[in-house]
């Protein structure tokens, strides 16, 4: 439920970002600025539905599919959801300084242009992007809590998209505590430990799967090497209590993780601060000609 909640808050917020760049530079500007306004909010009317059809496509196809092929289906989505969280982080970091710029930039074309429709179309793929990514966020996430009832993950939805619009408000009146940067700041740590959890859950899931359809591979030696407990913190924080489970949805926290895990969480961090704090290669000076 706090994945759901976290998810939901965070991508909304992102979508609420876009919307009021544009819909404050629209409603601040003359008579014809004005009139994108209808565009505007028609762009976040198609956008959301695009983002409900791939959901809804989500569904569906995982209903059509049974057995083997449903369960490697939903595995890949958990795998896919990771991948997009950490690709989310890396994108904001290289645009989020400009995007206002960018954003500005691209309302003054249409502005001076009298064509509103591009307007229409970066509203409508702004909010297709952050709501398509929930969509799937939320898809990997629920495969991961399926002891959750329905009724508590679209409570958890409700209450992350009302606290998305209190963060938004507060965030307008700035401040040097609670600001922009501080915000992406922290949830990017959050969701890129939200990743790690969806990763290692993935990985988890298809290796039970592999070692449930082959005999051969479950009685082999390196596999129960993998699988053994490579530690216990059940007594400091036990994942089955509401805490400890918390901790695990958010973090991938196991108080008894197998060797595969930690191999798999670790890796997944050299690789991510790595690319995080790489600095980039100095451009090489060119020779002047005699």
């Amino acid at each position: 439920m706090g994945q759901v909640m976290f998810i939901v808050w965070r991508e909304s917020v992102e979508a609420l970002l876009v919307v009021g760049i544009l819909y404050a530079w629209l409603k601040n500007g003359d008579v014809a600025a004005r009139r994108g306004l209808p565009y505007l909010w028609g762009g976040v009317v198609a956008g959301v539905v695009l983002a409900a059809a791939l959901g809804a496509a989500l569904l569906g196809f995982s209903e059509l599919l049974s057995g083997d092929a449903q369960t490697y289906f939903q595995i890949a989505i958990v795998l896919i959801a990771a991948v997009l969280i950490v690709q989310m982080v890396f994108w904001m970091r290289k645009h989020g300084r400009t995007l206002k710029k960018e954003m500005e930039s691209s309302m003054q074309s249409s502005y001076e242009s009298g064509n509103w429709w591009g307007v229409f179309v970066l509203v409508m793929l702004a909010i297709a992007r952050e709501g398509s990514e929930t969509a799937v966020f939320l898809y990997g996430i629920g495969l991961g809590q399926q002891d959750a009832s329905t009724a508590s993950l679209v409570l958890a939805g409700v209450i992350g998209f009302g606290l998305a619009f209190l963060t938004f408000y507060l965030l307008q009146l700035g401040g040097k505590i609670f600001s922009w940067r501080r915000f992406f700041q922290v949830t990017e740590v959050i969701l890129l430990l939200l990743a790690a959890g969806l990763l290692v859950t993935g990985v988890e899931k298809l290796f039970d799967v592999l070692l449930e359809s082959s005999d051969m591979l479950a009685s082999a030696d390196w596999t129960m090497t993998l699988t053994a407990p490579v530690w216990d913190t059940s007594m400091l924080l036990d994942d089955s209590t509401t805490l400890g489970s918390l901790v695990s949805t958010l973090t991938g926290y196991r108080a008894r993780p197998a060797l595969l895990s930690v191999i798999v969480y670790a890796l997944y961090w050299v690789v991510v601060c790595s690319a995080l704090y790489r600095k980039p290669q100095p451009q090489p000076k060119r020779q002047e000609a005699v």
